[in-house]
């Protein structure tokens, strides 16, 4: 299946989550089998052969595609959480949102020291979220093997706020 076949498979949905915003929903091409093992696999396939151990994701769409992929690579994956989610101990990391704050989580034991890490979630848009779920793993010891989404709002520039890392989008509006 083709970049084009896939990215046909995304539905804009205007006006949503508040007026003026076109929302690129994903859920079309997650109920399509062979356009989500096909989005599964470019993504995972970028890094194969990198040592990837662990695979890292925010909620909650980063949960839909995380597993699969650290499946593929022969990883773990560790969830990144909103505040008082996680059962054991946390680390967490409060970062700038567009108006005020909001705070992620991981389980303080989740990454070791030097380990190689793949970040993964379904769109870049900002690159807010991502590159403070990055700075947790760094905290941490881990070291970024690389950032992957399925999409990527390059229009927003998201990259800008993961300078430094590797970013491997697979479909770009």
């Amino acid at each position: 299946m083709s970049t084009d076949n896939l990215k046909s498979l995304i539905r804009d949905v205007p006006d949503f989550p508040k007026k003026g915003i076109v929302f690129k929903d994903i859920t079309p091409l997650l109920h399509d089998p062979q356009g989500f093992r096909t989005a599964v696999d470019r993504l995972s396939g970028h890094y194969r052969g990198r040592d990837v151990s662990l695979v890292v994701a925010a909620e909650a769409r980063g949960f839909i595609l995380g597993p699969p992929i650290a499946l593929n690579l022969g990883a773990g994956f560790v969830p990144v959480r909103k505040p008082g989610k996680l059962p054991y101990l946390r680390k967490g990391v409060t970062y700038q949102l567009e108006y005020g704050t909001d705070t992620l989580e991981i389980h303080e034991d989740a990454v070791r020291s030097n380990q190689k890490v793949l970040m993964v979630d379904d769109v870049l848009a900002t690159g807010g979220t991502m590159a403070a779920c990055c700075r947790l793993v760094e905290s941490m010891g881990g070291v970024i093997v690389g950032c992957a989404f399925l999409v990527e709002l390059t229009f927003l520039k998201g990259r800008k706020s993961l300078e430094g890392r590797e970013v491997f989008s697979l479909i770009q509006y």
